[in-house]
């Protein structure tokens, strides 16, 4: 491998954006990251002026030619920046003129702010959840030893009765204690870790939607798909990974039934796509799906926002709160996380699943 091919390779495994220009700015190299970020070819765009690249950026410009001129290096912070496409990003970005080179270039380095307080948002919520969960499995050990105290109370009780009619009774304390004992293992999860292997995620929403469209047969609820088919497959355990699935769209569903929505037919979308060079938590990959449950429900309240994954929140007065932690804790397993969005009329759950690798893929396969 030549140290020119070398070069490139390293800096298309960066998750930071890294864009060339030379001298009169035009677009000189551009690698992975910021393709994806700036939703453009490098190879479309060889050779185009940044003005063509980002459109109404006059003073930006002025201050990159600025720096080349005067070879030296600054960083702008929260920089709007406007795209082809109409789509408009915030960033931060750094200018460094390359001037001791033969042939000068000036390097950009490109960082999406909303990409990174995403990833900041989701490691402290991974850290809180862990801590969460430590405490309420101390706290249902604690339940737990009482009531089986209270079901063997009532065994007992029941078989000393003089009269049979009185242990309705007692089957009432030991069916509430068998009730009570399930619900405290559903708070606390399950400790099982996945069996990863590489599985197709579309099978895993068609599994889904199934089931939810039996649900909803008799509902003005309609689901729709929108797949992309050339997502590769993804190393996850297919039960664990539909039981997740399956509690975020089952909550879209709930959401669509409840008294606050404004329209007569309740939608919800699965929506998946490829995604290059994405960190999920502290990991860099190539390739994640990211796969989107849409609903047009009234939304979530803006009080439970921050915390709707966290055990025993719900904004159903029937909820348990335990359906979205437990797919937080699944997802989070799988090496990957949720994040959630929502407004009145839709509500967006993004979940981002580590692509498998092909080695991996291989070495399973051959096992």
């Amino acid at each position: 491998m030549n140290i020119k091919h070398l070069h490139k390779r390293l800096l298309d495994h960066l998750s930071t954006g890294i864009i060339v220009f030379d001298q009169q700015l035009r677009l000189n190299y551009i690698n992975l990251a910021a393709e994806s970020l700036l939703a453009i070819s490098g190879r479309q765009f060889q050779g185009a002026w940044i003005g063509d690249i980002f459109l109404g950026a006059e003073q930006d410009i002025a201050d990159i030619s600025n720096a080349r001129d005067s070879h030296h290096s600054f960083t702008k912070r929260r920089a709007e920046l406007h795209l082809p496409q109409g789509r408009t990003i915030v960033v931060d970005y750094t200018i460094t003129p390359l001037s001791d080179m033969e042939d000068a270039h000036i390097l950009m380095e490109v960082q999406a702010l909303n990409y990174a307080e995403r990833i900041s948002k989701e490691e402290a919520l991974v850290s809180t959840h862990e801590t969460t969960r430590e405490l309420v499995r101390g706290l249902a050990h604690e339940i737990k030893n009482p009531l089986g105290g209270i079901r063997g109370a009532a065994q007992l009780l029941a078989g000393e009765l003089p009269d049979s009619e009185l242990t309705d009774y007692t089957n009432v304390i030991i069916e509430e204690a068998d009730r009570l004992h399930k619900l405290v293992d559903r708070l606390v999860g399950s400790r099982k870790l996945p069996e990863l292997r590489p599985i197709n995620i579309h099978e895993v929403l068609e599994r889904v939607r199934n089931l939810i469209e039996a649900e909803v047969q008799d509902k003005d609820i309609h689901i729709e798909r929108n797949y992309d088919p050339s997502i590769p497959e993804v190393m996850a355990d297919p039960e664990q990974l539909i039981q997740a699935v399956l509690n975020i769209v089952r909550n879209a569903m709930q959401a669509l039934e409840s008294p606050n929505v404004r329209h007569s037919t309740g939608t919800i979308g699965l929506t998946t796509r490829v995604l290059r060079n994405v960190t999920i938590g502290s990991t860099f990959h190539r390739l994640a799906a990211r796969v989107e449950v849409i609903d047009n429900g009234p939304g979530i309240p803006e009080e439970l926002i921050g915390s709707i994954f966290y055990p025993m929140i719900s904004g159903r007065a029937e909820g348990t709160g335990l359906g979205l932690s437990i797919a937080h804790s699944i997802i989070n397993q799988h090496g990957g996380m949720i994040e959630c969005n929502s407004k009145p009329g839709h509500t967006r759950f993004a979940i981002f699943i580590p692509v498998a690798d092909q080695k991996t893929i291989k070495h399973k396969t051959t096992d």
